[in-house]
Formats: C-alpha cells, sequence, structure tokens
C-alpha cells in the first residue's frame, strides 16, 4: 500500500514508470548474465573462498543489482514521483535523479560488501580448527541461516522492512538536486541493509559464488518487499529458513543444490586479478 505522501504526490506518466521499471528490470538482468559468468566454476559451498578485494566488491555490487534492483522498483518509482512533482516537469532531469538515487542504493550495498569481506577474510586469517567442514562447519552455516530466520522476527527486521516496503519519511527527509538524490539512495540502502543482511549472511553460509543459492535469497527478498502481506512473508521465510538451517546442519548432503566443501563436486577457484 502506499504512504499518504505518496497518494497526494501526482502520479508519473504511465510512459515514465514503465520506462524506470523495464530499465532497472533490464539492468538486473544483465547483472544476473555478468554475474553468473564470472561464478563459473567459483562455488565451494559455505566457506567459499572471496578471491581478492578488487574481484569480490565488482562480483558484489554486479551480484547485489542483479538481486536487489527488481524489488526496488516500487520505491524508485515513488521517489520519481516526488522529484517530478517539485521540479518543472522535466522528466529527463527526473530519470538522471532517479539513476543517481539507484547509484547511491547500491554505493551501500558496496560498503557492506567491503565490511562483509573484512569480517569473513579476518575470520579465515584465524584458521580456526573447527570452522572446517569435517568439524564443526556445517553446525556454523546452519547456525548462521537459523539466526537469519530468528531475525526476521525482531523489531529491528519489522522497522527497516517498513522503510523498504512504503519508505514515509521520503518526503519529510527529501534532499533536492543530484547531490540529494545521491544521499537519498545511500541512505535508502542503509534501510536495505538492516532488512537484508541476514539473509545475505545466510548467502554466505550457503555459497556466496552459487548462482543457484543466490537466486534463492533474491526470491526471499521479493517476497520479503513484494508480497502484499508483511506479516506472512516474514513469518513465512523464517520456517523456511529454519528448516534449511537445520537441513543444512544435520542432513548436508540431502540438501539439493548444496555444494559440500571439498567434495567432487566444489568449484576450483579461478585465478583472479
Amino acid at each position: 500500500m502506499e504512504s499518504a505522501t505518496l497518494r497526494r504526490t501526482p502520479p508519473l506518466p504511465t510512459v515514465i514508470q514503465v520506462a524506470l521499471v523495464a530499465l532497472l528490470v533490464v539492468i538486473a538482468g544483465v547483472s544476473w548474465a555478468l554475474t553468473d559468468d564470472r561464478m563459473v566454476g567459483m562455488d565451494m559451498g559455505p566457506g567459499t573462498e572471496l578471491g581478492g578485494l578488487g574481484w569480490f566488491l565488482v562480483t558484489w555490487v554486479t551480484m547485489n543489482a542483479a538481486m536487489m534492483l527488481p524489488s526496488l522498483a516500487p520505491v524508485a518509482v515513488g521517489y520519481a514521483r516526488i522529484e517530478s512533482s517539485d521540479g518543472d516537469g522535466d522528466h529527463t532531469s527526473t530519470i538522471a535523479t532517479t539513476a543517481l538515487f539507484v547509484a547511491g542504493f547500491l554505493v551501500s550495498w558496496a560498503a557492506a560488501g567491503l565490511l562483509g569481506f573484512m569480517v569473513v577474510e579476518g575470520v579465515r586469517s584465524l584458521d580456526i580448527g573447527f570452522l572446517r567442514w569435517d568439524e564443526a562447519g556445517p553446525y556454523v552455516a546452519g547456525g548462521v541461516i537459523v539466526i537469519a530466520a530468528l531475525y526476521e522476527l525482531t523489531s529491528a527486521k519489522d522497522t527497516c522492512l517498513r522503510h523498504c516496503r512504503t519508505p514515509p519519511a521520503l518526503r519529510e527527509h527529501w534532499h533536492r538536486g543530484p547531490v540529494g538524490a545521491l544521499r537519498m539512495g545511500i541512505e535508502h540502502g542503509g534501510y536495505c541493509i538492516g532488512c537484508c543482511w541476514a539473509l545475505m549472511a545466510a548467502l554466505f553460509a550457503l555459497g556466496v559464488m552459487s548462482i543457484g543459492w543466490m537466486a534463492f535469497v533474491a526470491a526471499l527478498i521479493a517476497i520479503d518487499k513484494l508480497l502484499p502481506s508483511k506479516t506472512l512473508a516474514t513469518r513465512g521465510i523464517a520456517i523456511l529458513l529454519v528448516v534449511l538451517g537445520l537441513a543444512v546442519a544435520f542432513a548436508p548432503e540431502d540438501v539439493p543444490g548444496l555444494t559440500i566443501p571439498d567434495s567432487a563436486d566444489a568449484g576450483g577457484m579461478m585465478e583472479m586479478q
């Protein structure tokens, strides 16, 4: 449901709305193709090595564009509506500032990826033996997924998800101009990170270089943000993740699509620039 702010805002011409949504979908589609190409042979299951920082960040931003942009479309259109109503009706300018809004959104996720890289590589550098798959690895991976399930039911998740679904402060915290558009995108990206960080952690636990698990988590994010019933979305996802987490912990060989580390199916790491 749209917020009262957007209901009071004159709608964009249908052709502009369709063009914005189509552009985001096309960018997401291209990003899926590029990500699939970069990830060939990279899936080593839970604990997959991330490669060099530069390689990882490019892959991470492309991956997030693929996963996040379709579900960002309603917010991007809402932003464009307000921008158009506040401006002089120049639709070219509206599209340009909306592009900056989307760019700011991806900047936030790039920063989250950098933090995630530092945490994962920091833990890896400690060479903690019990994290190996033949020791406590399955229980750690399953536990991360169960934590993601529990986070779905927290007030922090609910607050961030409310902003992602119908941003109530879009006009109240409005920043004008190109710099303002970029700033608003970064701020909205922060709410999206607050909403989705646990699901992305679950992706790391399942195999961050797996295109299949990437598609699975992207579907959960879309359900979270777009399903009409927010309660049904979060509780349904929580139940699904609990079942998946327990399966990874206690019967990983029976989880469809899960690559077992060090198995014959685990992909070899390619040389990364």
